[in-house]
């Protein structure tokens, strides 16, 4: 199979050929392999490489949805065990741990065939894939600008149809974000729907959620259906669905009450190019029977922030120190960046009362935008409020705090209340910028619907296809 075949198949259309015996795993992995080196010393995807376990791994005879299909982890809590895990720090050099994630493993079970890790910024804290530790990640559509964050090497990677689905995380908007920035689809999934273990079943006090960017629809509906489910020690657990996710593919999602949200709950700008993707999108919507209206759900935006702010500083304090705790120091010092010693800092100073506040603003949202969403089915809105940032704008080492605290409260204003409640969130590519660049636009359901997301996602696939809209190769 030449790369030009094997670029043009999702997923579960290259587990067809496996199962059908077109293709061996060992032929799709080399495939898969060759893709990366010609394009990873261009765009900086791999974080850690697989190549000789999966290359024993494809010789072995493999079951499930997706056996034989070559596949891709985040470099982030994602462990396989005794290989390298390096969380975007250089804090974590030499870090191997002495087990697999419960993830990983729902992934082998399904067949697929791992064969790296992809990049992230440190401890995943920006929307843009850029770290001392692995260097810049560049978006396949323009090298100068970001591949979105944190799971940035993700969507380089599919986007650059070196893998047709890869795995990606989201705590504030990780999966949606570079969805965005690469013209991919990105699904969030509800929180406790898919698993955080072994060692622990959630990050970042639950806002953060596992998944996949992938290319086509299906892939993600199949790949939820694959790994979603409870684990020991849960807190919580997602709706069970009504159906298999890859059976709201094609299904009638019915007339949807949907709600367009073109301002932030901050208030912030919005760029002209960004809202107008997002009235395409409303009125693409509208022609396809569904009823769309301006309407937001009203939530307390700096409470939020505080509530955001006091979470992901304690919990990012509190794993540093485990780290450090390991190497027998006491301080982190330049081995982690500018803006996790900020977070550091945060965590250290947070007390407990300012953590139970931060969960009673959470829910207090949750509650707010479930009562919203009694009158809506959706909401329609952007996913950054601006086009697709260039590269060491937002990255972990600025040289001015303010700065750069304003330009990412201004980027990405969007995604971070769907991780705040709980509800699941998609980014579908359906517009671009004045320079070509893919803009992407975000569609949020009720607590649980994934499978209502899914149905419509299907809908505006086969409506406005992006599936042929690929960057440039380099060279």
């Amino acid at each position: 199979m030449t790369f030009d075949d094997y670029a043009e198949h999702d997923a579960t259309s290259l587990a067809g050929l496996v199962a059908a015996g077109q293709v061996t795993p060992a032929e799709l992995l080399e495939v898969a392999i060759a893709a990366t080196e010609a394009a990873n010393a261009d765009l900086n995807f791999i974080a850690q490489p697989l190549f000789d376990r999966a290359r024993a791994a494809a010789t072995q005879p493999s079951a499930g949805p997706f056996a034989g299909v070559p596949f891709l982890i985040k470099d982030l809590h994602m462990h396989v065990a005794g290989e390298r895990s390096g969380e975007g720090s250089r804090l974590f050099d030499g870090y191997r741990p002495d087990f697999t994630s419960t993830l990983v493993e729902r992934f082998a079970a399904a067949g697929f065939t791992i064969f790296g890790k992809t990049t992230t910024p440190e401890f995943g804290l920006t929307v843009t894939t850029e770290s001392r530790a692995t260097g810049l990640t560049r978006n396949p559509w323009n090298r100068d600008r970001s591949a979105g964050g944190s799971s940035g090497g993700a969507a380089a990677a599919v986007a650059a149809r070196v893998v047709p689905v890869a795995h990606a995380s989201d705590g504030g908007g990780s999966i949606r974000c570079p969805a965005a920035a690469c013209g991919l689809f990105g699904l969030k999934p509800s929180r406790g729907r898919v698993p955080m273990g072994p060692r622990g079943t959630e990050g970042w006090f639950g806002l953060t959620v596992n998944h996949c960017v992938s290319r086509s629809v299906r892939d993600s509906a199949a790949v939820l259906d694959c790994v979603h489910g409870t684990e020991p020690g849960s807190r919580y657990t997602a709706p069970t669905p009504e159906r298999p996710f890859l059976a709201e593919v094609g299904r009638d999602p019915g007339r949807l009450r949907v709600a367009q949200m073109l301002e932030p709950i901050t208030g912030l700008p919005v760029d002209r190019h960004v809202a107008a993707a997002t009235r395409d999108a409303a009125r693409l919507l509208e022609r396809l029977g569904h009823h769309v209206e301006e309407a937001a759900p009203v939530l307390d935006a700096w409470g939020l922030t505080a509530a955001m702010t006091a979470t992901v500083g304690a919990s990012t304090a509190f794993d540093v120190a485990q780290r450090l705790a390991v190497l027998g120091r006491s301080e982190a010092g330049d081995d982690i960046e500018t803006v996790p010693q900020m977070w550091v800092h945060i965590g250290n100073r947070t007390t407990a009362v300012e953590l139970a506040r931060a969960n009673a603003t959470f829910q207090t949202a949750a509650i707010a935008l479930a009562e919203f969403m009694a009158g809506y089915d959706l909401i329609l809105s952007p996913v950054f409020a601006q086009p697709v940032i260039g590269l060491g704008q937002i990255d972990l080492s600025p040289s001015d705090m303010a700065a750069w605290t304003a330009a990412i409260t201004g980027y990405s204003p969007f995604t971070a209340v769907a991780n705040q409640t709980g509800v699941p969130a998609m980014s579908l590519p359906l517009g671009t910028d004045a320079d070509g660049l893919p803009i992407g636009v975000m569609v949020t359901g009720r607590y649980g619907a994934e499978g209502l997301l899914f149905a419509l996602a299907a809908q505006v696939e086969a409506a406005a296809p992006w599936a042929a809209r690929c960057p440039e190769r380099k060279g």
